[in-house]
């Protein structure tokens, strides 16, 4: 029986053959590192047949497949380490995720870190066992009676088509339903490490059971899980809910609900100088900003299409409009997303062709029905803003449209001292528009990204329903990526609104339009800088630039009229003024983070300078007033 390998050779192998059997024909070398294999490029077990004329690869622990495949198998390991130590527990699910998995469960005893030790030194005890991962199909009556004293499974099995085939997977003693492809065998678990318990709704489902969510991570090497580990410690000390506290940047409140941060004077400063850098750039690339509406009828809602599918996500509420005796509710939403304002004001118009392209941009705040379990400080809020800017233009203008936006893009990745990688997703199975604009619109973006020498990765089947998209991922100081910048185009609103333009021959066209965030939500790009940078933002950006320290309480007045100066040169100063000694004002500093420190004294007084501290090269010397405030002057945003 004859397979074809990836560089298209031949390998001929007996009629029984796995795939486990063809990586040994090629090399015991990579018989040992293989964890799976493709089949005509579906990835199974290294347990599975292959057929004549397959087309075969083979997955090793260092493709990017292999990762998953592991901390699946290693989820298995600790629900069946849960069950040995505490009986009766009751099972639900367990993925991995992008940096680890996760199982739930439902039993008496409430787990904490505490009990981590105890759950995984029976981990070990199982791994050390190395017992294969057997796979097997079974009927509906058989799986019922295998998990006969596990709720959560029987009412999967229920919930499953009656026609389906039911996949489970023996371990040992243990046993779960289960599709994923597996590890040969649990000895193949190199390291791992639990690291949280959280609360989990049944099904994310928050009227049904909660569960406890154990977490954890595992990789082949001792090594790469010490690494992640040390990047997690320091994450930990980088977290942005903990340091915007410590530094006043933005606060959460109970009585003000889940997911709505509020920003103090530090914070306000910082969004408000974010927002008008980013207000000069877009005025001078030819946008005009628009004010929308925070809530809208449902009649928009119903034509946009998000009444329908995004409905669960949104917040609806009546309001009465007719008479005091006879009340009319009317249905009001609240925005999640800013495009139907826009739309709806470029309608307001007649176009021509030589009108486009129209570029309206707006700091445009929204609200989203997010899930309290999934909140997360300012990387996932339920209100929140977008530097939200759409574009409308002709078909043979996407191109350049996107190419500046990229442009733009590439102006704030520098800016604010990140780097990024691009990916481009494509049509996915169900859409809407027609093969010729699916087809110009992934071209244009292509172009756009090869224009721009912007390298990009294909996520093929990836796009949104009505559009194919862009998307920018910024790396952070630990390597960490997080999406940030998307540029969509859209097929659906300019059909849904009847948007169009007149055309040189006085016809009608509908516009192509570019849905374009560039921070993308400001609070979220606020809580990645504030970890990119450990909160020390540049000079440019921090809410405080400059204290003035007086060495004694007869300084003060000098303090006060270099801070006067400082300001009418557009710094952002503070003067600490209580009565402490200096080691204790130049730690306060330090503490939070301000990048330059002046010490004023008899000496600096009479001199006319002031002693210049820095907060990441320490003491500078001492330098005129006139001097400093040059280099206040010049950090301004331009």
């Amino acid at each position: 029986m004859n397979v074809i390998l990836p560089d298209e050779s031949i390998k001929t192998v007996s009629e029984q053959a796995t795939i486990k059997d063809v990586a040994l024909s090629i090399g015991a070398g990579l018989a040992r590192a293989a964890v799976a294999g493709y089949i005509d490029d579906e990835l199974v077990d290294l347990a599975s047949p292959v057929h004549d004329g397959a087309h075969v690869r083979i997955v090793t622990e260092r493709d990017d497949e292999a990762l998953n495949i592991l901390r699946h198998s290693t989820a298995h390991v600790l629900a069946e380490a849960v069950q040995l130590l505490y009986p009766g527990a009751q099972i639900a699910f367990g993925p991995s995720t992008d940096d680890g998995f996760f199982y739930d469960f439902a039993l008496d005893h409430n787990i904490s870190t505490e009990d981590f030790p105890a759950i995984e030194a029976k981990m070990q005890e199982i791994i050390d066992r190395d017992e294969p991962f057997a796979r097997e199909v079974v009927s509906r009556d058989e799986a019922k009676k295998i998990f006969i004293d596990q709720r959560f499974k029987l009412e999967h099995i229920d919930d499953l088509s009656a026609d389906e085939d039911i996949i489970i997977r023996r371990h040992g003693s243990f046993v779960d339903l289960c599709e994923g492809v597996h590890l040969p065998s649990a000895g193949r678990i190199g390291a791992f490490k639990l690291t949280k318990v959280a609360g989990a709704y049944w099904k994310g489902d928050a009227n049904r059971e909660q569960l406890q969510r154990v977490y954890g991570t595992a990789f082949f090497k001792k090594k790469d899980l010490d690494s992640y580990l040390h990047i997690q410690e320091e994450a930990e000390k980088r977290d942005h809910r903990k340091i915007g506290k410590e530094l006043g940047l933005f606060m959460m409140d109970d009585m003000a609900g889940v997911g709505l941060p509020m920003y103090p004077p530090k914070g306000a400063r910082v969004i408000r100088t974010m927002q008008e850098w980013l207000r000069r750039e877009l005025y001078r690339r030819g946008y005009e900003e628009v004010i929308t509406p925070h809530i809208y009828k449902a009649d928009v809602w119903k034509t946009s299409g998000h009444y329908d599918f995004y409905h669960d996500n949104m917040y609806f509420f009546n309001i009465n409009e007719g008479s005091k005796d006879d009340p009319k509710p009317v249905e009001y939403g609240v925005k999640p997303m800013n495009c139907p304002g826009h739309v709806m004001i470029y309608r307001n118009s007649i176009h021509s062709y030589r009108d486009l392209p129209v570029r309206y941009f707006e700091f445009g705040t929204v609200y989203r029905h997010e899930m309290s379990g999934v909140v997360h400080g300012l990387m996932r809020a339920r209100g929140f803003t977008q530097d939200d800017a759409h574009v409308f233009c002709r078909a043979d203008q996407v191109v350049d449209e996107v190419v500046a936006i990229l442009d733009l893009a590439d102006s704030i990745m520098k800016t604010f001292g990140f780097e990024y990688e691009a990916e481009i997703s494509t049509r996915p199975e169900k859409s809407i528009g027609s093969d010729e604009m699916w087809k110009l619109a992934e071209d244009s973006l292509k172009q756009a990204c090869d224009k721009s020498g912007l390298a990009y990765e294909i996520n093929a089947g990836d796009g949104a329903f009505y559009g194919p998209k862009i998307d920018i991922k910024v790396k952070d100081a630990l390597g960490r990526m997080w999406q940030c910048s998307t540029v969509q185009v859209d097929f659906n609103l300019p059909e849904r609104f009847d948007l169009t333009y007149r055309t040189a021959d006085n016809g009608e066209e509908r516009p192509y339009m570019l849905h374009r965030a560039l921070f993308g939500s400001i609070e979220r790009f606020l809580g990645i800088l504030i970890e990119h940078y450990a909160g020390a933002l540049p000079l440019w950006l921090a809410p405080t630039q400059v204290v003035v320290l007086p060495i004694a309480d007869r300084h003060l007045d000098a303090c006060k009229e270099i801070a006067r100066r400082l300001t009418a040169a557009e710094g952002r100063v503070e003067v600490y003024d209580q009565n402490e000694p200096m080691r204790v004002k130049i730690a306060k500093a330090q503490s939070q983070k301000i990048p330059y420190m002046l010490i004023v004294g008899d000496k600096e007084i009479e001199d006319g300078t002031v002693s210049v501290r820095s907060r990441e090269k320490g003491d500078q010397g001492s330098m005129s007033i006139d001097d400093f405030t040059a280099i206040i002057h010049d950090a301004r945003i331009q």
